[in-house]
């Protein structure tokens, strides 16, 4: 099913900048093989791009809110591996988009923050108890700069949601935070990461690290950094994918990489890191050229989901899995 809209970038509260120059062909290594396949399931959320879908390990299921389908929404769904549900909590964040969310190990919660609700760049901070099914709102003392598209990830050595990046409208961020259970902290740490939002993030649970590639920036940031937790590495891949940005990676366990799939760069390739370096996946019946849509890595059925998203003007509402071969 498709939604016919105008996709623009206000829907992220961002103007697209004029980098799609800088996304040359890049030579790439030969890397895994795989498939996308699409899934036929009995229930599927309304097209939509930019939503908030990340997996929950407390209750095993893919969590996603929200997003952008012409109005901005504010609905509640999880993908238990072989379908998804609609929840109707008691209280639920406010509409937004292009928010993030990473999972809290120390707390056992999903945290929540920031997007754009069409008006205004939110900076508010949402916790989600998959155990209970309940959102609840949280009140730092400490609260970040209201930002769109800043990228969450769990910190490698605390367990706790960090975050860092996002656009404000003017500006883009370099700030890096760490929820503590109940009031954001700022993390210093001897090299920084190039300011930036909308950028590929992922925990790479094989090498102990955060990845952060490409997105937005007022400084070219086709590059590659990685988090171990105290401090920032900027990497020097043999092989570096071109400029991607409104893409979502996540960590599969099967390949023992991060990959990625699609973006605003027009790329219709799956890439995968290794932990110091890109490879081009060699996947078989690769979806359309999507990009702002939602994956993540679904703990139950072992496997790699990927949803919605934007083909150029249309906004759809499929379900793929990655299978690898």
């Amino acid at each position: 099913m498709v939604n016919r809209i105008s996709i623009r970038r206000t829907a992220c509260g961002i103007a697209m900048l004029g980098l799609l120059a800088l996304c040359a062909p890049v030579a790439a290594a030969s890397g895994p093989e795989g498939a996308w396949r699409k899934l036929a399931l009995a229930h599927n959320p309304s097209p939509r791009a930019n939503m908030i879908m990340a997996y929950d390990p407390v209750g095993k299921n893919i969590v996603m809110f929200g997003g952008y389908n012409g109005i901005y929404l504010n609905d509640t769904w999880i993908f238990n591996g072989s379908d998804w549900i609609q929840l109707s909590p008691a209280s639920a964040p406010p509409v937004r988009s292009a928010a993030a969310m990473s999972f809290d190990r120390a707390t056992g919660k999903m945290v929540m923050f920031g997007g754009f609700n069409g008006n205004n760049y939110l900076g508010d901070t949402w916790l989600w108890d998959g155990a209970k099914q309940t959102w609840t709102e949280g009140h730092p003392i400490t609260l970040p700069t209201a930002v769109t598209l800043p990228m969450m990830f769990t910190d490698p050595l605390d367990g706790h949601a960090g975050m860092i990046g996002g656009f404000d409208g003017n500006f883009f961020y370099n700030n890096n935070w760490v929820w503590t259970g109940t009031d954001w902290r700022e993390r210093f740490s001897k090299t920084v990461l190039w300011a930036r939002g909308a950028a590929v993030v992922a925990n790479d649970l094989a090498h102990g690290t955060v990845l952060i590639f490409g997105g937005l920036g007022d400084v070219n940031p086709n590059n590659t950094w990685t988090w171990d937790g105290v401090d920032w590495t900027m990497q020097s891949p043999a092989t570096q994918p071109p400029l991607v940005f409104y893409i979502p990676a996540a960590f599969d366990p099967d390949l023992g990489k991060v990959v990625m799939f699609g973006g605003m760069s027009k790329s219709q390739a799956t890439w995968a890191w290794n932990g110091s370096d890109w490879s081009l996946v060699q996947a078989f019946t690769p979806p359309p050229l999507l990009n702002s849509q939602g994956l993540a890595w679904d703990g139950r059925s072992n496997q790699l989901i990927m949803f919605g998203g934007a083909v150029q003007n249309l906004l759809v509402n499929d379900t793929y899995k990655f299978v690898k071969r």
